[in-house]
């Protein structure tokens, strides 16, 4: 998109935004960005000659063509508040635990908004992005920075945004797994290359067939009577999978609050 982005907001999810912006050689676009981090956006300043940091909020909010709340959702509420944006205006919402209704309130001016959860793979050009509702200009943005996916309805951007609060799990496993081997004696860095090689190279194995259910993934990987069988059955009668369904649906029900 040409013209001004501006982010208000200056955490790791914008970071990891700009630095993918700026991972395509000879990009001509300016950014402005909020003063407030003052280490990340002087940071981003000196790295790239066309982001700039911003006197204040209000003066990304009158200069940029795409704008990106990128509050904590604990300010939220008292930044945006104290904001006049323009009619018309493109805003994305970065704010994943903030629902439409409190931002239609809060921004008090009809505005085009934009709902989207970028992940911080958009660094490397590989993210994942979900937004709502569908927005031309938003989804050629994000797609630019990996994939852009469309929600149709509320509750499915509300569902996504629920399941993509696995990540952090994703590496507790890992964490759990990397000091289980390390109290039985094997070097903690060893583990650790171990099973970041082997989560990576399942990963692989999955972006690579997506057209097939996990569950087809899971049998393959799994020799009937072996130790992955076992494991997973071990996991499911310990109630594993019960605590993942339980936490999912109260992470949804935080979302929907």
């Amino acid at each position: 998109m040409e013209g001004k982005l501006g982010f208000v907001g200056t955490g790791t999810i914008t970071e990891a935004i700009i630095t993918g912006v700026f991972a395509e050689p000879n990009r001509a676009v300016e950014i402005l960005v909020s003063p407030r981090n003052t280490d990340v956006a002087a940071r981003l300043a000196e790295r790239y000659p066309s982001v700039r940091v911003a006197s204040s909020n209000q003066e990304i909010v009158d200069a940029a063509d795409m704008l990106f709340l990128a509050v904590r959702p604990q300010i939220a509420e008292e930044v945006i508040r104290s904001l006049r944006f323009r009619p018309d205006q493109l805003v994305v919402s970065l704010i994943a635990a903030v629902q439409e209704a409190k931002l239609v309130e809060w921004i008090n001016q009809k505005v085009d908004l934009v709902r989207a959860v970028p992940l911080p793979f958009v660094a490397d050009r590989t993210g994942v992005t979900m937004l709502y509702p569908p927005e031309l200009r938003t989804a050629l943005f994000f797609s630019e920075l990996g994939t852009a996916v469309e929600c149709e309805t509320q509750n499915e951007y509300d569902l996504l945004t629920a399941a993509s609060a696995t990540m952090g799990t994703y590496f507790g496993i890992l964490e759990r797994a990397t000091d289980w081997l390390a109290s039985q004696g094997i070097p903690d860095q060893k583990a650790r290359d171990y099973l970041i090689s082997l989560f990576a190279s399942l990963g692989k194995i999955g972006a690579k067939s997506v057209e097939r259910p996990p569950g087809d993934l899971r049998r393959e990987f799994s020799t009937r009577g072996g130790l992955n069988e076992q494991l997973f059955r071990e996991f499911e009668q310990g109630g594993g999978s019960e605590a993942l369904t339980a936490a999912l649906e109260s992470v949804l029900r935080r979302i929907k609050t």
